[in-house]
């Protein structure tokens, strides 16, 4: 691979203006550069720029192969900013317990989006690693993108546009849908996203429901939902759609039972996490009638074998993850993280830690690194 690139090139000398510090780790830390090290997958130029403009820290770029040179640049990183698609990013550069062993340095571990599948938090925070996300940074996308794919299902718009390629003969009836004004959507955790669906869904003039375990009724009520549990949501809803992270809470939490309790002719989508819905099970309740239809951009395997059953299915319609993927949030993701990293950098708390309570531990690993 040769030498591996160094975006900012600048020597870390001077020292800029301290910053304040709400856990206490000394802004003389800026004096010495923190090593950044990101894979060579695409990230918005943003990222680099913020990075490469501050002398607190270094930021190599490597690539994604299992080379010597690759370990190498990871065995010197302190933050380690990597891809969250679980797809994309090589088993071996995700941040579990073989490669947090190999990166006895490593400080933090940066995910490029909202989420961190490719992280094992639990793995980090036990070796005072702390794990940051840019939570929020894909709202308003991904938002837009879960309303367009209601649309597009209800309205049937992917079926009459298929229709309209390859045949002549049928009538406008063939392909008629449905408003979803008057209707009832049921919000599976209202969190960022979930908060920006409910605000347009009301535009739209749909009645908004949600559950969601981590927060209280009055929280939800101010999100703009009426709040209920899971199984008032799966019944009362004219449509179900996640927005909750994948966890061994969530994990296949839309199965079976949970499509059957769902109502006669009801629209499931998914924009948040691949594994959430058991897809099997969906094939048959969209196959049986039952559900009416589907929006999916979220995949056990991203992106999907070409004879996924789903994908046979004129009543899917089918993304591949890119509910987050526009120009505009891609910006601010990498804006986001760029500017967290600035904070460790200057020895402030960023604000998105996945595990909090290993903060103190980085803040003492710092004091240690730069002595």
């Amino acid at each position: 691979m040769g030498r591996l690139p160094e975006v900012n090139r600048k020597p870390a000398t001077g020292q800029p203006p301290a910053r304040s510090s709400a856990a206490g780790c000394s802004a003389i830390l800026v004096s010495m550069a923190l090593n950044i090290v990101r894979t060579s997958l695409w990230i918005d130029s943003s990222f680099d720029e913020l990075l490469g403009s501050d002398p607190a820290v270094r930021l190599a770029v490597m690539g994604i192969a299992d080379s010597p040179e690759v370990w190498q640049a990871l065995g010197q990183a302190q933050v380690y900013h990597c891809s969250a698609a679980k797809d994309e990013l090589p088993a071996h550069l995700h941040v579990r317990a073989p490669l947090i062993e190999r990166c006895p340095g490593l400080l933090v571990a940066s995910s490029s989006g909202a989420g961190y599948d490719t992280i094992d938090v639990d793995a980090c925070t036990n070796a005072g690693i702390a794990v940051v996300h840019q939570a929020g940074g894909n709202a308003v996308s991904v938002a837009e993108h879960t309303l367009g794919l209601l649309l597009g299902v209800s309205r049937r718009m992917a079926e009459g546009d298929r229709l309209l390629r390859r045949e002549r003969g049928f009538s406008r009836e063939d392909v008629m849908g449905h408003e979803i004004a008057g209707k009832t959507i049921g919000l599976v955790g209202i969190g960022h996203i979930g908060t920006r669906v409910a605000c347009l869904a009301q535009a739209f003039g749909l009645k908004v429901l949600a559950f969601d375990p981590l927060l209280d009724e009055a929280t939800i009520r101010t999100r703009g939902a009426e709040p209920c549990n899971f199984e008032q949501l799966l019944e009362t809803s004219d449509v179900v759609s996640m927005h909750c992270p994948r966890d061994a809470t969530t994990l296949r939490v839309m199965n079976a039972q949970a499509f059957a309790r769902m109502k006669r002719g009801a629209i499931f989508i998914n924009t948040a996490r691949g594994g959430i819905h058991d897809e099997s099970a969906l094939v048959q309740a969209l196959r049986s009638g039952h559900l009416a239809g589907a929006g999916i951009d979220v995949w056990d395997q991203e992106p999907p074998p070409l004879d996924h059953p789903l994908l046979a299915l004129d009543t899917v319609y089918a993304t591949f993850h890119t509910g987050g993927v526009t120009h505009e949030c891609r910006r601010n993701i990498a804006s986001i993280a760029a500017q967290q990293i600035l904070q460790i950098a200057h020895g402030e708390r960023p604000a998105r830690i996945a595990n909090p309570e290993v903060w103190p531990r980085v803040v003492e690993r710092l004091r240690r690194a730069f002595g």
